[in-house]
């Protein structure tokens, strides 16, 4: 196993109902991540910031890794590749949100695809941050916006309420595990549930995508409609 990845994984999880979010911030910049930890502790009540880190390996190694939710700078002064950090968290259990200087499309595009729930720009006021954590907590994940770019707090409002599925954890894994090549019978056996149970994710998932005017009948859409939303490996 690579020194870069967490020891354990487990099926990422949402919080408990009426807990905190669990918060780690990543940056190589101190003053960020002491700013925003301030900023989070006086302004946010619904996050918990447990782990402040300014290098990959003190994130990973701390014991309160892993978290619910990283908000994690793109650029950072090591040789871990971002879709590394991202894949390793998303094992562990922990979303990410990636918040970068950088505001092009490739760099977004290489996060969404590492699993990443979504890239944002580090010009965002913290109110606006916190609000994409939230959505990003609950589950959602953050599109592009019409422009192309990295969305911002307006257009990300506007896109996920237009044609985000607004998958569950569990169907969620389903989906990764189908777009894979794995059969329904092997899903179920993967994810320790029933045959039925299964087809029922699966089935919830099309019409998800569906209902978001994304169609995802045929087993081709639905790997088209989880390459787009980063959900293969």
């Amino acid at each position: 196993m690579s020194s870069s990845e967490p020891a354990s994984t487990t099926v990422p999880s949402e919080p408990a109902p009426g807990s905190p979010v669990r918060l780690a911030l990543l940056d190589d910049h101190g003053l960020i991540v002491d700013s925003l930890a301030s900023w989070f502790t006086d302004n946010a009540p619904d996050f918990t910031v447990v782990l402040r880190a300014t290098n990959w390996m003190d994130l990973i190694r701390s014991p309160e890794f892993p978290v619910d939710l990283v908000l994690m700078d793109l650029q950072l002064a090591d040789n871990v590749s971002i879709e590394s950090r991202i894949r390793a968290c998303r094992a562990a259990g922990a979303k990410v949100l990636v918040v970068s200087a950088l505001d092009d499309e490739a760099s977004r595009e290489r996060c969404i695809s590492a699993g990443a729930a979504g890239f944002v720009s580090k010009t965002l006021p913290a109110g606006e941050l916190a609000e994409l954590a939230r959505r990003v907590a609950r589950g959602e994940r953050l599109r592009r916006g019409s422009s192309g770019r990295a969305v911002d707090a307006t257009e990300s409002a506007m896109t996920e309420d237009t044609d985000s599925a607004h998958l569950s954890p569990a169907e969620e894994r389903a989906l990764r595990l189908y777009a894979q090549g794995y059969s329904t019978v092997e899903v179920a056996e993967r994810m320790d549930v029933g045959y039925e149970t299964a087809k029922t994710y699966l089935r919830r998932v099309r019409e998800k995508y569906a209902r978001a005017g994304r169609p995802a009948s045929r087993k081709s859409e639905l790997i088209r409609r989880a390459a787009e939303d980063g959900l293969l490996e």
